[in-house]
């Protein structure tokens, strides 16, 4: 039997989405086909794994009309949650797809301001809730500090629990080493990570393999885009291509190939296996509209499609 897995978003979002025939600079842009959607690192992992099947609590901050909105969406999904109520607005994040040129074009907030009895609530709902594997999503709001996800690496190791990790930039760097069963940095994130550009397969590889192999994650997945994606675990190295699917909508596709890997490895399977998933199930949220919104018929086959894979 799988897990429970509970997520954490400091800093989730309101999605908003539409559609547009062309983007022009002064000119009214006019669109259709609005969407709103719950969304954030951490919001978009449960919605997923809820999807999926899995059983998951997303443990948010939410404050002002968005936040409202946010807490009906999940509700609607059916997505259980712990909200801890903030003073400041939940961001709203706008993507507007350009259909004259196929560009996707993002608006995403810095977020509120959120004290320190506010994310402190949110840290004890997330020592107080069981489960054996947590997922810490997401930029940080202002007011909280850069050290707050090696907080969080303490309180898992504490409780004996598994610590997923998917943020950039400072936090990230501050938490390496602290016990992350699992980090997820894109193919940029992680070079800002490492402090040097890396330019060739052989690089990133070397570089991925170095960082578990020093104790910094048990293990790293590395998103390469239209290239693909790695997994780096102590015994080699893993490349699988981006599966060949018609594109509708990128946001929250890695927090979709996150959710299914954790799903995977909550249930026993191997680090590869658990990959594999992932992968189809990024694959299978760009198919749709929204964020983060693959069906589980899709990426049962898409995980079909990829096949046996290579021995490690």
């Amino acid at each position: 039997m799988a897990s429970r897995i509970v997520t954490l978003t400091l800093n989730p979002s309101l999605d908003i989405s539409a559609d547009a025939e062309m983007i022009r600079a002064v000119r009214k842009t006019r669109t259709r086909n609005e969407r709103f959607d719950a969304g954030g690192g951490g919001v978009n992992v449960s919605r997923v794994l809820h999807e999926l099947g899995a059983e998951t609590l997303a443990i948010i901050l939410a404050g002002g009309l968005a936040g409202a909105l946010l807490e009906q969406l999940l509700e609607a999904d059916g997505v259980p949650r712990h909200s801890i109520p903030i003073a400041g607005s939940t961001r709203m994040c706008h993507t507007v797809n350009d259909l004259s040129t196929r560009n996707e074009f993002r608006f995403v907030p810095e977020g509120p301001e959120v004290s320190a009895a506010e994310w402190g609530a949110a840290l004890a709902a997330l020592e107080a809730e069981p489960g054996d594997w947590i997922v810490a999503s997401g930029s940080l709001p202002r007011g909280v500090p850069d050290d707050v996800y090696v907080r969080v690496a303490a309180l898992a190791a504490r409780q004996g629990r598994h610590l997923v990790l998917d943020t950039s930039g400072p936090p990230l760097k501050a938490a390496l080493g602290h016990g992350l069963a699992l980090i997820k940095p894109s193919r940029g994130e992680f070079e800002t990570m490492v402090g040097r550009p890396l330019g060739t397969p052989r690089a990133l590889n070397e570089a991925a393999l170095a960082l578990v192999r020093e104790g910094g994650a048990a293990l790293c997945a590395v998103s390469l885009g239209h290239e693909g994606a790695l997994l780096a675990e102590p015994g080699g190295i893993l490349r699988l291509r981006a599966l060949d699917v018609p594109v509708l909508g990128a946001v929250g596709a890695g927090d979709s190939f996150l959710a299914a890997m954790v799903w995977k490895l909550a249930q026993g399977e191997s680090p590869r296996e658990a990959f594999a998933w992932g992968m189809a199930c990024g694959a299978a949220a760009v198919m749709q509209p929204g964020t983060a919104k693959p069906r589980h018929e899709d990426v049962a086959a898409l995980r079909r499609q990829i096949g046996e894979l290579p021995p490690g």
